[in-house]
């Protein structure tokens, strides 16, 4: 089949810059050819190139002394004792959900799932980190229904417990919904896979599922902004098959366990030619494909699309050329492909093949270490306006708007909907906090969580970004976990624009900052940005995904309030109301600064939670609706009334950080109170769990009638 001739309108379609095809052709000295340039487009893309955040992601802490391998990897990978480790990503799939929400999410899914088990990993939880539009928007509820099949469907058939994460609700994401997917597995800690390619004519192999059409262009598709054409870009979104992936993850254990695989690549954005280059390129070496050889289920592909398919459930490799048959016979029982596609050679070439024609003859190293990276104007914000007055309102009233709304109302739709205990080993499932799981066979468990306000990264992204690591931590912190690690999800809109780009480089450095003071290392992530719909931009949404480690699951705190507990908040209340979520629940005003983030306050509070959990039956950290909507969730949570002696809205509703709220048995609350005055830790007793009814100062209302708003107004408000 002819290739078409390469003009203006065909490298502007592939999403590169005219100085951009400028340099492929100075680096190649000739014209590519349409298939040259679509593996240049895959590889220079935003989507794997990051050639607008590089400079940016290099200023964060990635090491530690519990970090065995940080970001540049599929997944990173932490030490968590007795010989074991946990690999662990987050990634997104925005653009694909927003166009087919069920494959966008369940493919989302597979793949981080893919990353995590070509690491060598068993993958042993998963959790999400989902934005929707405004609730009556006309496509909200059909994507937020779509998106959650998705995700259920896929990890539940695979058989991965979802065990946390969140959903909230925005007119920003009207165009362009996010969905932040995450997975986690337990290796051994000298038995971790990578990805770097090592000796010359070692074989390239195929694995897995056979390659199609789908995908074709998808990571192109997703370094870009959405327009009134995005219905044509329907077929660029994959499908997926979580029964094949399950078969896959065991094929490939089975295979790393024999010692055939030398190094190992999952395929994903841009499919066999990121796969290739990426395994090339860390190993120095270049390498030939014939893509005679790739299994295929459509008829007449091309080597173009054959390159840039994203088609599910399928792996690269080098193997032992002596293990061939023992590793064929692997894949032969598991039901799966697996071709030897090519092979490693001395020469930095990426050389394709096809019905004995050069395809593609291109200098491998210049795909990943030439592609632009640029130092992008940008500009910090301005101030945001300054908070109005508090309109007159109820406590109660006030509490009743936030759990009336849908960011703020129980999620149970969306989790029950997920398999959280699939595998036995959940200890703690969603719906309260950070997810706990058992690392089956020993007393440890690991934490995980996800969290990012992105009201606050919009009015000051350097505080945001701080924010958003302080409320990871603390969650882990709240479930008794010590926080070892963090991955991020860097979603924003087009960085070309200074604005844009400015909330970028701020939130990094609150991350950053954020990061380092907590001992808190940023070992993998994605960013995801060009999240805009006709020129109007996501809010920024620097989404961490945070674990933590129970050293033995009776140091946990896990337990519900009863009857006569003592509610007592750790760190200082001053009322923080600017840019809260009472503000902008119940009168739309997102005005005045974020609360600032202390962090060494963080880091003395978070100590002293862990360092007194004996003491403490329940713990929740306080951020959005502050004081009272963490009391009403714990409250609600157990069935029992609670009464908070503060009756005053910044009180009750006011985001100062730094602060957690606990139940303590009333017998330990004296001890609790000593042991915080001598730490100089700031300590309140705010109330005292119990009774039929919430009350806030002098109003009340029963617990059974506000429970009912609160498990009601999800379905309610997306229908």
């Amino acid at each position: 089949m002819n290739e078409p001739a390469i003009n203006p309108e065909i490298v502007a379609a592939h999403g590169l810059k005219p100085d951009e095809y400028e340099r492929i052709l100075a680096i190649l000295g000739r014209t590519p050819s349409f298939t040259e340039l679509g593996i240049f487009s895959a590889m220079w893309n935003e989507h794997c190139s990051y050639k607008s955040s590089k400079k940016w992601l290099r200023t964060l802490p990635t090491t530690g002394p519990q970090v065995i391998c940080g970001p540049g990897e599929n997944a990173g990978v932490v030490d968590i004792g007795e010989g074991l480790a946990v690999v662990f990503k987050m990634e997104s799939h925005n653009h694909p959900s927003y166009i087919e929400p069920h494959q966008g999410a369940a493919t989302g899914v597979g793949g981080i799932l893919r990353d995590v088990f070509t690491m060598g990993a068993r993958p042993v939880a998963a959790m999400n980190a989902l934005s929707f539009g405004a609730p009556d928007h006309p496509r909200t509820a059909h994507l937020v229904k779509g998106v959650v099949e998705g995700i259920g469907g896929y990890g539940n058939a695979f058989g991965v417990p979802t065990v946390a994460g969140e959903v909230r609700f925005h007119p920003a994401y009207n165009g362009n919904c996010l969905v932040n997917a995450f997975a986690a597995g337990i290796a051994r800690a000298d038995a971790i896979f990578y990805s770097a390619a090592s000796g010359v004519g070692m074989p390239v192999v195929y694995l897995g599922a056979k390659t199609g059409r789908d995908g074709v262009g998808g990571a192109t598709m997703a370094s870009a902004e959405f327009d009134d054409t995005i219905e044509e870009k329907r077929p660029t979104v994959q499908v997926g098959d979580p029964f094949t992936e399950k078969r896959l993850l065991e094929a490939c254990l089975e295979l790393m366990a024999s010692g055939a695989v030398i190094s190992i690549q999952d395929m994903g954005a841009a499919g066999l030619t990121c796969s290739a280059v990426e395994m090339g390129d860390k190993g120095g070496l270049g390498i030939r494909l014939d893509l005679d050889r790739v299994p295929v289920r459509e008829t007449g592909m091309t080597a173009y699309e054959m390159m840039l398919s994203e088609s599910q459930e399928r792996m690269l490799m080098t193997l032992r050329p002596e293990k061939e048959a023992e590793a064929r016979a692997i894949f032969a029982k598991w039901d799966l492909d697996f071709a030897l596609i090519g092979e490693t050679i001395a020469e930095d070439r990426f050389l394709i093949l096809r019905g004995n024609e050069v395809k593609a003859d291109l200098p491998l190293s210049k795909l990943a270490s030439s592609a632009p990276e640029y130092d992008r104007p940008w500009t910090l914000p301005p101030p945001p306006p300054p908070l109005p007055e508090l309109p007159a309102i109820g406590a109660i009233a006030a509490l009743r708007a936030l759990i009336g709304s849908p960011s703020h109302a129980c999620k149970a739709w969306v989790w029950e909907q997920y398999d959280s205990m699939v595998m036995g080993d959940t200890v703690r499932a969603p719906g309260l906090g950070a997810g706990v799981v058992r690392v089956h066979g020993t007393a440890r468990a690991l934490a995980f969580t996800a969290d990012v306000t992105p009201r606050y990264v919009k009015a000051d992204p350097v505080e945001g970004g701080r924010q958003a690591v302080a409320e990871a931590w603390r969650n882990l912190v709240a479930v008794g976990a010590r926080p070892l690690a963090a991955t991020d999800n860097l979603n924003f809109g087009n960085p070309e624009k200074p604005e844009i780009m400015g909330q970028f480089v701020g939130a990094i450095r609150g991350i950053g900052e954020a990061c380092r003071a907590l001992d808190f290392p940023i070992v993998s992530g994605n960013v995801s940005l060009y999240n805009e719909t006709d020129g109007r931009a996501i809010l920024p949404t620097p989404s961490i995904g945070g674990v933590g480690l129970i050293e033995d699951l009776s140091g946990m705190i896990a337990g519900l309030p009863e009857a006569g507990d003592v509610a007592i908040v750790i760190g200082a209340t001053t009322g923080h109301l600017g840019q809260s979520a009472l503000m902008a629940e119940a009168f739309g005003i997102e005005a005045g600064p974020p609360p600032p983030v202390d962090l060494a306050a963080e880091r003395r509070h978070g100590a002293f939670v862990l360092a007194r959990r004996a003491l403490i039956r329940a713990a929740a950290d306080l951020s959005d609706g502050g004081l009272a909507l963490a009391a009403f969730e714990m409250a609600e949570a157990a069935g029992i009334g609670v009464a908070l002696e503060a009756g005053d809205i910044a009180t009750l509703f006011g985001e100062d950080q730094a602060r957690y709220l606990l139940a303590v048995r009333a017998g330990d609350a004296a001890a609790l109170m000593a042991a915080a005055a001598a730490d100089g830790v700031p300590a309140t007793i705010a109330g005292r769990f119990g009774g039929a009814d919430l009350r806030l100062g002098a109003e009340a209302a029963p617990l059974a009638d506000l429970s009912a708003l609160y498990r009601g107004a999800f379905e309610a408000a997306i229908g």
